[in-house]
């Protein structure tokens, strides 16, 4: 089993359009995967349709009382499940923080779905806390999506020095670029040279495109209504880059 997370301490990048999108290509080729959507503001569950159970509580999971497998919920699409948003979510960080130095609290409630799954997706909360510093040492691998623009690099560069300051090996951080428009004169400059700091980012970049936007009006993944779309096809790109560094068969 291989835990991925979409990160980014800015919003409106595309975080939660690009862990579900890629949540569902990794479905979509018959890969069993399980969407967690730890953001309390819900988007992903949103889009794909699914609430909370009511036992959905954070502190009832973390003490036990709830099994975290009572939780996930099956969608619309074969070999894709999600553990929908519960807005107790946003309490997490103090249940946490009551359990002292356990780091692995997150990573040990993971675990068990190893039996069921090959790929869980996880839809981080946008911001530096208990919860976030819990979800990148349980995960493989962080994805980040930027916009190309000078401000959304800089929250990068907090995201890798925080890694760097926590020890938590800031070679698991995936950059990659979205919503670029090649109108604008820095997103083609940007897109032709990544800064340096994107060493070890992804090739693929996510076009703007207003097609979206429409995923809020239909409350589905890009290839549900729009599978012919450039962005789409982007991140068909993107999951096939991702796989490479993933094994994805156990």
């Amino acid at each position: 089993m291989q835990i991925i997370a979409f990160f980014n301490l800015k919003g409106g990048v595309g975080k939660t359009t690009s862990a579900v999108n890629i949540a569902w290509q990794a479905a979509n080729q018959g890969i069993p995967t399980l969407l967690w959507d730890l953001d309390p503001q819900g988007a992903a569950s949103w889009l794909l349709q699914r609430k909370s159970k009511p036992k959905a509580e954070a502190k009832k999971l973390l003490s036990g009382k709830t099994p975290i497998g009572e939780l996930v919920k099956n969608t619309d699409y074969p070999s894709l499940d999600i553990i929908p948003a519960d807005f107790s979510f946003r309490q997490m960080d103090l249940d946490l923080a009551k359990a002292g130095d356990n780091k692995n609290q997150l990573a040990k409630l993971l675990a068990p779905f190893g039996e069921s799954y090959s790929l869980i997706v996880l839809d981080c909360p946008p911001s530096f806390s208990e919860l976030t510093e819990q979800m990148f040492a349980a995960a493989d691998a962080i994805y980040v999506p930027i916009i190309p623009s000078h401000l959304s690099m800089r929250t990068f560069e907090q995201t890798r020095d925080f890694f760097k300051e926590n020890n938590l090996k800031p070679k698991r951080l995936h950059a990659f670029f979205t919503m670029a428009d090649r109108r604008r004169s820095l997103h083609r400059v940007m897109l032709a040279h990544p800064p340096k700091v994107l060493k070890h980012g992804l090739k693929t970049a996510i076009p703007y495109a207003a097609v979206v936007e429409k995923m809020g009006e239909v409350r589905a993944p890009l290839a549900a209504f729009a599978a012919n779309s450039a962005v789409n096809k982007a991140y068909e790109a993107l999951w096939e880059e991702i796989k490479l560094t993933l094994d994805t068969s156990s």
